[in-house]
């Protein structure tokens, strides 16, 4: 192989290295510049060492993060953001007196001089004849 590297060739010990491979630029599908500006999001990653790692630059990530951001590049199924299930304990949390539903029918007892009802009736219903037996009782008094 004959080659002219342009220095002088008497006592000259150096080497030429060819490297082989896949030159120029890389092509890189929109889901790995997604999956790489993402893997540069992750809290205490640095974009350098991101870039580095991919054999990128740093203003390629910083370009592809935006790109991310305003929609242009979009995450792959695997990466997308995934939320956990919310669990509630029930048992630090005081428990309030639980008011019943309308429809349950309470327990009333009531006392006329010697006499005892005892009975169970709707709770909307109960409410009305409290209502009215209060009426009934200003009206009474008001007659007095």
């Amino acid at each position: 192989m004959d080659v002219d590297l342009d220095v002088p060739t008497a006592g000259y010990a150096g080497r030429l290295e060819v490297l082989e491979g896949p030159t120029g630029r890389r092509v890189r599908s929109e889901a790995e510049r997604a999956r790489i500006a993402a893997e540069s999001l992750m809290p205490g990653v640095q974009v350098a060492a991101v870039a580095r790692k991919h054999g990128a630059t740093r203003w390629q990530v910083y370009d592809w993060r935006r790109r991310l951001r305003q929609g242009q590049l979009a995450l792959p199924e695997s990466m997308a953001p995934m939320f956990a299930q919310l669990m509630v304990d029930d048992s630090s949390v005081p428990q309030r007196r639980m008011r019943p539903s309308k429809s349950t029918p309470a327990k009333v007892e009531i006392v006329i001089d010697d006499m005892v009802i005892r009975t169970a009736v709707d709770l909307e219903q109960l409410s009305q004849v409290i209502r009215a037996v209060r009426k009934r009782a200003a009206e009474a008094v008001q007659c007095w």
